[in-house]
């Protein structure tokens, strides 16, 4: 099989794997394909936790053809039992003959011991074919294994010059049908969505997907065949219904218990976690537990603003080790600002519409006091710009080797969770 051959069928196997957006979680997004004498005999992918993985999808389809054939999978086989036998088992009892994979399985439990458990067999067995796009798809994944925590999505919809809001608080809407359906998928593929008491008291937000999830669609620039753009005009409301997936973990940033447990984050449509702190009174933790939500109370830390809120880094821990693999945060600018501060962003999504409010009395997208000269600026990688209806989508991550403004404290934390991944790898099934 020529390199170039490799690299189809892997395209093929990270297609299938898109199957599983939204729903595989807390486990990685799969696909595998069986290939025997150039033509396909079986394939598959991990639809969600405690189903199959793609590899016994892949193996189920071939039956007796998978003996003698190439198996291309976008992530390392695994090696452990968990609610699933393990792939490498599998793998060999159908008697592949090669495996190749576009990524060795960061997890504690596999870390290599499935690829090394084929080749002691006798499998030959190719890393890396694919590897680039494997690791777009499964980044959420393979932060949370690295360091212990979500990927941190910080998503915000802005006037071309970048304010969130008039200066009269208005908001709603700044972006047309077309990107609030968007940011409705990413909340369908988040494990989380979180905001700032801030703008849950501005807008009592219901936080849930109310967007059909299509299989096999990416809001950031993945494989075509998503339904047309909503139609409507600018100030029509979200279009809502249909969706019929998890609902993420609504978590609701409030440092001193300003918002009361009589709005939409308490209404049962999906599990509330309130991140709080000591400062927070006895009564409104009492009735944030009586609403049905769970409460986490966090230790202090300073925010973007130069204020005190909540450890987002404790925050982000305990949400990793509970499982949550993507975190998507809505706002508003001062915890967007102090998820920036802290180093704690690894992706931004951001909608911006054609239209300009200026006025310093308006506010922007984070707050606080941000950089003080060009130099400390960070800088970002580009991953795509795209039209949605009148409004543009503009995905962004942080450049890791230029990060000025990285407080040493987040940088040490990533150190030593790149270090020790075992130490905060959750208890859950294998890849």
């Amino acid at each position: 099989m020529t390199v170039d051959g490799d690299a189809g069928w892997m395209a093929r196997a990270v297609a299938l794997a898109e199957g599983g957006r939204g729903a595989a979680s807390p486990n990685p997004m799969v696909g595998a394909v069986l290939v025997l004498d150039g033509r396909v005999v079986g394939e598959g992918f991990h639809r969600a936790a405690g189903e199959p993985h793609a590899e016994a999808q892949a193996l189920l389809a071939a039956g007796p053809l998978a003996a003698g054939a190439t198996c291309y999978v976008t992530l390392e086989p695994c090696a452990h039992l968990g609610r699933t036998p393990p792939c490498a088992d599998a793998l060999l009892g159908a008697g592949v003959a090669r495996v190749v994979a576009a990524l060795e399985d960061p997890d504690p439990r596999v870390d290599g011991a499935g690829l090394a458990r084929l080749r002691a067999a006798g499998v030959a067995v190719t890393v890396g074919v694919g590897a680039a796009a494997a690791a777009e798809q499964n980044a959420a994944y393979l932060t949370h294994r690295r360091l212990g925590r979500p990927r941190v999505t910080l998503k915000a919809a802005a006037s071309l010059d970048g304010k969130v809001a008039a200066p009269d608080g208005s908001s709603q809407w700044i972006t047309g049908p077309a990107a609030r359906a968007d940011a409705h998928r990413l909340r369908a593929e988040a494990d989380a969505v979180a905001v700032g008491a801030g703008t849950a008291l501005a807008d009592d937000p219901r936080l849930t997907a109310r967007v059909p999830r299509p299989t096999g669609t990416h809001p950031s620039g993945g494989p075509p065949g998503g339904p047309p753009d909503p139609p409507g005009p600018r100030g029509s409301p979200d279009p809502s219904g249909g969706h019929t997936g998890r609902q993420p973990l609504r978590v609701l940033v409030d440092a001193a218990g300003r918002v009361g447990a009589a709005g939409h984050l308490f209404d049962g449509a999906a599990p509330t976690l309130v991140a709080t702190t000591a400062a927070a009174p006895a009564a409104a933790v009492d009735a944030w537990r009586r609403a049905g939500a769970e409460v986490l109370v966090c230790p202090e830390a300073p925010w973007g603003d130069g204020g005190r809120g909540v450890d987002l880094a404790a925050l982000t821990a305990a949400l990793g080790r509970r499982g949550v693999l993507e975190l998507l945060v809505e706002g508003g600018p001062r915890l967007h600002a102090s998820f920036w501060a802290a180093g704690l962003a690894d992706r931004l999504v951001w909608y911006l519409a054609p239209l300009v409010i200026g006025g310093d009395g308006a506010p922007g997208l984070l707050r606080g006091g941000g950089a003080a000269t060009l130099a400390e600026a960070r800088n970002l990688n580009i991953a795509s710009v795209d039209r949605l209806g009148p409004d543009l989508r503009v995905v962004a991550h942080p450049d890791p080797a230029a990060a000025p403004g990285l407080p040493e404290a987040a940088a040490a934390a990533g150190r030593q969770a790149r270090a020790a991944p075992a130490a905060t790898a959750p208890a859950q099934e294998g890849s």
